[in-house]
């Protein structure tokens, strides 16, 4: 019983942070959504700020997951894919989860943003090997490893203000459309 309300806490709780904000959303708000008082939400979580901290450590690690499984793919075309796909994917499947850790790291306190900020750039860390290995093998040109790795992310974490599951389009999809983009770039190879 524990771990499946603990659970159901946090779905809720990333549900209504993503709806609402985390600020806009109070521990009332979730006690409310999930039928409970507030004394049982405590009794399962101290404050607010650690249903945060745990949603954002749930989604870093499923994210560091994925980027374990596109690191064991050989080739650096293939594995930069799949790191894609994957981040894409989680994305998808993880949609209130993942949103709310990239919106919630500052309302986090130092304590807590500091094992989070660690895990956000260990899982960085391994796109830039990623990337890395494809310059040093002659796939990829020569370019800033950390700027190319922002740049990645950045196409796949914008997703969430735009992106709605159930549309024309998987997350996966436009994962390997941004991927390819970024290989053949927008200028035709004609002219």
């Amino acid at each position: 019983m524990g771990t499946a309300t603990r659970n159901r806490i946090l779905e809720e709780a990333a549900r209504l942070f993503t709806e609402k904000g985390y600020e806009a959303t109070s521990v009332q708000d979730l006690a409310e959504a999930l039928g409970l008082s507030k004394a049982a939400l405590y009794h399962h979580f101290r404050s607010k700020e650690e249903v945060l901290y745990e949603i954002s450590l749930q989604a870093l690690e499923g994210l560091l997951e994925e980027g374990k499984k596109a690191s064991a793919v050989p080739e650096a075309r293939e594995a930069l894919l799949r790191f894609m796909e994957g981040h894409a994917r989680f994305f998808e499947e993880n949609r209130p989860f993942f949103v709310t850790m990239l919106q919630g790291l500052q309302s986090l306190s130092p304590e807590k943003q500091a094992p989070i900020i660690a895990l956000r750039d260990r899982y960085e860390e391994t796109l830039r090997a990623l990337l890395r290995r494809g310059m040093e093998s002659g796939v990829f040109r020569q370019l800033d490893v950390a700027l190319t790795a922002r740049a990645v992310l950045s196409l796949l974490n914008w997703m969430i203000r735009w992106f709605r599951p159930g549309g024309p389009l998987r997350a996966e999809e436009v994962a390997r459309f941004y991927f390819h983009l970024l290989l053949r770039g927008l200028e035709n190879g004609d002219s």
